[in-house]
């Protein structure tokens, strides 16, 4: 039985992201927005699936490295599967967190390492968002150089950054917090995750590699959302791109809507045509056509799910 306060959690999601839409629709016509995509966006659309493959295949290669030497005894192909069932159901569950629940559980039961691929899966989260931010950090004296930011942006930011550097050290240091006794008999997961995300302070290459694996995903993203714009005929620095991407990323992040539905959309058009003077209109054609690779990873998820065993899915 779903608990009531999840159902209420839903509801209120889902209409933050139909106000988003709607406003947003409102402000910017859909139809003035079509106007901008023709067939000449059509080898930008594929430059982006291409990365999208690529970087699904970090984000596996990634993975497989913080399972240590159980990784190396599973198929790359099989952790590119259970990427793609992610993202399956992230677009299904209201919550970016979804599919990683669903991709970890079911990679764990078939593999007997659910305390390890949970403590994997969520160092891979964190080391994503500190190579984002530390892109970020890298682009923003040039980016504020030639025009300011809103401080409330900068604040948020900072205080993200801050919480994703804290939680690293925090999971590499869970053992260290004692659990009560009777929590513990209880709950006897609770140890066996401890001590899977401390392994990691005794296989700092393993670390690292999934830092600089995150590094590259955050290229492949960058580079993803400057042919969103080429696509449409627009050159937008790379610079200005790392920078409101991260605050576009981050915001869309909050627990607050279906996905970042209806957030990203204005978050965009806010920053690129307030701060750059872009017209609205192509502001939001080059943002829908974000929704072409999370179709394309979907799709691939649907196949991995369709052809999992019974007791998997």
């Amino acid at each position: 039985m779903i608990p009531y306060k999840k159902i209420l959690s839903t509801i209120f999601k889902a209409i933050i992201s139909c106000s988003g839409l709607i406003y947003i629709f409102w402000k910017v016509p859909l139809k003035e927005t079509m106007t901008h995509w023709s067939m000449n966006m059509v080898p930008w659309v594929v430059f982006i699936l291409f990365l999208t493959f690529l970087s699904m295949g970090i984000q596996a290669n990634r993975w497989r490295g913080l399972l240590l030497e159980d990784g190396k005894k599973v198929k790359f192909r099989t952790f590119y599967a259970y990427i793609a069932l992610g993202y399956f159901f992230n677009n299904l569950l209201p919550g970016g967190f979804g599919g990683d629940a669903v991709k970890t559980i079911s990679f764990g039961k078939r593999f007997s390492q659910t305390a390890q691929s949970v403590a994997a899966v969520a160092v891979s989260r964190i080391m994503g968002l500190l190579a984002m931010f530390l892109c970020f950090f890298i682009a923003l004296p040039i980016v504020l150089s030639r025009f300011s930011i809103p401080d409330y942006y900068m604040i948020f930011i900072i205080a993200c950054s801050l919480i994703a550097l804290l939680s690293v050290f925090m999971f590499l240091f869970l053992d260290k917090i004692k659990i009560p006794d009777a929590l513990a008999e209880k709950i006897p997961f609770i140890a066996k995750l401890q001590n899977a995300f401390s392994v990691y302070r005794h296989h700092k290459k393993a670390f690292l590699l999934s830092g600089l694996d995150s590094i590259w995903l955050q290229v492949f993203s960058i580079l993803i959302h400057f042919a969103y714009f080429k696509a449409v005929g627009y050159s937008i620095d790379l610079w200005t791109i790392t920078v409101f991407t991260t605050i576009t990323v981050t915001l869309t992040m909050l627990p607050i809507s279906i996905n970042g539905i209806g957030i990203r959309e204005n978050v965009q058009v806010s920053l690129y045509s307030t701060l750059l003077g872009i017209p609205a209109d192509v502001v939001l054609a080059s943002t829908l056509i974000g929704y072409i690779p999370l179709l394309f990873q979907a799709i691939q998820g649907a196949v991995v799910f369709v052809r999992l065993p019974k007791k998997e899915s």
